[in-house]
């Protein structure tokens, strides 16, 4: 079952916004963690439907938009080095960095390349042994798999011409964080299904009951989450927080366990600095010591750029939620998708994009 017409019935989904409407009797703050659920409440105008006391805030879930710009300006100085090869997905090449992006160094004449996954990335390095070949890992909990899989694939096939530029982000401490902030409305969090699909609900359960927070596993289609959201909305009026699974079709408590051991093979965690929000401590991944010859940062000495972000972009308060895209004073003037000051305007869940594309346009107040 492909799941295309199930979870988009409009009678179901006026069914979840009356049980939601009839529930709600105070206003409530809740987080969508995930760029893909920003893309979709805003495509389909669910914030809209919902009841005025249910508030949907944007999380840092884009895993473009929090990529940091010293790690998006060492992928550059790579990419701009003779005989190296450099990969991407192609949702990262107009990513601004310092000045330019992946797409200004291919029209310098850099070889960056698209792909469709790291391991087509390998097939170049085994078909192009001459060339120093770099796949750019960005990404959550989902795609580190088939990226330490491709890392694993390499030390075993004996490639050594690849190498993994890792820049790997875990949700857990970025929802800690995130309700450690000075001015934090998050009241609760539908928690993003792939990213769980992946890694099971196990580090949850803790969050939810330090911080008193309901933690719903949602989905992505309308459907999917205002189910989410009425869920969540029945835990805060009867003062609970636990953690539900709203996406049982994909998710399970253990996750994926044969994912799980790879990540756990090839990966160890570290501190990881997100674009617009800062160091946050544990939350990402790098390659372990077992693996460390595949490291791009190390084969390229990149290990020391240092960046700053442009003062005109609000992108980090946008990830952290204390603002909508559109309050943000160059939004949709000096800021667009043609020329962006940030990667939450030109990353495909991004929550700016979102906004640019589907119209959100309110004019922000000035001052």
């Amino acid at each position: 079952m492909k799941y295309i017409e199930e979870f988009n019935d409009p009678a179901l989904a006026r069914r979840l916004l009356a049980e939601i409407r009839a529930t709600v009797t105070r206003p409530w703050a809740m987080m969508e963690v995930c760029g893909g659920q920003t893309h979709s409440i805003i495509r389909h105008g669910i914030d809209q439907l919902l009841p005025d006391e249910v508030e949907l805030i944007h999380g840092p879930g884009c895993p473009v938009c929090v990529t940091p710009l010293e790690m998006i300006d060492k992928a550059l100085e790579i990419a701009s080095r003779p005989n190296v090869v450099f990969c991407s997905f192609g949702d990262m090449l107009r990513v601004p960095g310092t000045g330019r992006d992946l797409f200004r160094v291919r029209g310098e004449g850099g070889d960056v390349r698209v792909v469709y996954s790291p391991l087509d990335a390998l097939d170049i390095a085994r078909r192009e042994p001459d060339k120093e070949v770099v796949f750019f890992g960005i990404g959550f909990e989902t795609t580190a798999p088939a990226n330490a899989m491709t890392v694993h694939e390499a030390r075993r096939q004996g490639i050594r011409n690849f190498s993994l530029l890792v820049s790997h982000v875990r949700v857990p401490p970025a929802v800690e964080a995130i309700m450690r902030a000075p001015g934090c409305r998050v009241q609760a969090f539908l928690a993003a299904g792939h990213v769980c699909s992946v890694m099971g609900t196990a580090e949850y359960p803790e969050l939810a009951a330090r911080h008193r927070v309901p933690i719903v596993v949602t989905g992505f289609e309308p459907l999917d989450i205002l189910e989410g959201v009425r869920r969540t909305v029945h835990q805060l009026e009867r003062g609970e927080h636990r953690v539900e699974n709203a996406y049982p079709r994909a998710v399970r408590e253990a996750g994926n366990p044969a994912a799980l051991r790879m990540i756990e093979e090839v990966f160890e965690v570290t501190d990881r600095s997100w674009r617009g929000i800062g160091t946050i401590p544990d939350s990402g991944w790098r390659l372990s010591e077992a693996f460390r010859a595949y490291d791009a940062e190390h084969r390229f000495d990149v290990g020391d750029v240092r960046t700053a972000e442009s003062p005109e972009c609000r992108s980090g308060e946008v990830l952290q939620g204390l603002i909508k895209p559109h309050e943000c004073p160059a939004f949709g003037t000096t800021c667009t998708p043609r020329t962006p000051l940030g990667a939450t305007m030109v990353s495909s869940e991004g929550a700016c994009a979102a906004y640019y594309l589907y119209r959100r346009l309110e004019v922000a107040p000035v001052g």
